[in-house]
């Protein structure tokens, strides 16, 4: 069953469709049920059996270490941060990345980090960028800790960093004697496009994670890999901004359902994607990206509509996509059917006529 938040406006339907993020997932009846027959256990004790297999299973999916259950993906990058770096150091990512345009300025409030922002295509930055960046050591600049790649580039459209320039990019900023911090939010979204296991894409990434709310499914929950003492010092910075979750079992067992049964389904999403995005490009004035993965980025200024207005028109239909980046984006999930992207495609299509 599609997810039907509660309207904000009483004036307005409900929503049917919901494009606006896989964070919008809610979990299935079998997931509800893996959570109600959880095990459970003190995680700060190390006690919760579920929390121990889901970070297991994850440092071996991304071949780490070790591994930390933490809230949400956010925290994820959060407490990396703050375990590579120190005051005054900083931070090389691409300058639409989610550390530097979604978070608050963690790093920057908790921290005392600065992030340099590298420019290229679609969320990512080349090597030549990367070298370009990198500095001479000198007292008067600050000392450059860390690399930090996004897998997938959210507000570059999804995009998935080919496996090569991947691994360029890392191999650069260790030879420079950075560490390297990679940003998973959808990385299995670009292991199932690119049909590159996790491990492989998390070589030479000190710091990995994955999050488990978005298209995975499940209500909460990312979990951050690394070496045995990186996570060790995470742990301390889990500590710190906020504690144990204690019977997080519940939580875990969610997650631990998730890779079993909707890791390969993510497919779907983006064949759906391509759907949309290929009925989207046949309506005069609309400029689309065409998808990597399960996010559609379309411009619709060229039919004479401004985006906010057809985000207007759609949401009156109980329809909702979202702006980010300047663009528009639709997000496809699995709440969201192959009829909800035939009734997307058919409300554009009128709304763009009236325009």
């Amino acid at each position: 069953m599609a997810y039907t938040p509660p309207s904000p406006d009483p004036a307005l339907p409900p929503v049917r469709i919901n494009l606006l993020s896989d964070t919008q997932t809610r979990p299935s009846p079998a997931m509800r049920e893996a959570m109600a027959c959880a095990e459970v256990g003190d995680e700060q004790l190390g006690l919760d059996p579920m929390v121990k297999e889901l970070c297991a299973r994850t440092a071996m999916l991304l071949g780490k270490e070790a591994a930390v259950f933490l809230p949400s993906g956010t925290m994820c990058n959060v407490a990396a941060l703050l375990t590579h770096c120190r005051p005054g150091d900083e931070i090389l990512a691409h300058e639409t990345s989610h550390i530097l345009t979604s978070e608050g300025g963690a790093h920057a409030a908790l921290g005392g980090i600065q992030v340099f922002p590298l420019r290229g295509g679609g969320g990512q930055f080349s090597v030549p960028t990367l070298q370009a960046a990198l500095r001479t050591p000198s007292r008067y600049a600050p000392r450059q800790t860390l690399l930090s790649a996004e897998q997938t580039a959210n507000i570059g459209g999804g995009t998935v960093w080919p496996m090569a320039e991947l691994a360029a990019v890392a191999a650069t900023a260790k030879a420079a004697g950075l560490a390297t911090h990679l940003d998973g939010a959808r990385l299995l979204n670009a292991c199932v496009a690119s049909g590159i296991s996790a491990d492989v894409m998390a070589t030479g990434w000190d710091s990995a994670w994955l999050d488990f709310s978005k298209g995975l499914g499940a209500p909460i929950g990312g979990v951050l890999a690394g070496s045995k003492a990186f996570i060790d010092e995470v742990w301390r910075w889990k500590q710190r901004l906020g504690g144990a979750m204690r019977q997080a079992g519940v939580c875990a067992a969610a997650c631990l359902y998730a890779l079993d049964h909707n890791v390969a389904r993510l497919a779907e999403d983006h064949a759906r994607a391509r759907r949309l995005a290929q009925g989207l490009s046949q309506i005069a004035g609309v400029r689309v990206q065409a998808p990597d993965t399960n996010l559609v980025f379309f411009e619709v200024e060229g039919a004479g509509l401004a985006a906010t207005d057809l985000i207007a028109a759609l949401r009156a239909r109980g329809i909702l996509i979202t702006m980010l980046g300047g663009r528009l984006r639709a997000c496809t999930h699995l709440d969201v059917d192959d009829t909800m992207i035939d009734e997307t495609l058919d409300v554009v299509r009128t709304v763009m006529r009236g325009a």
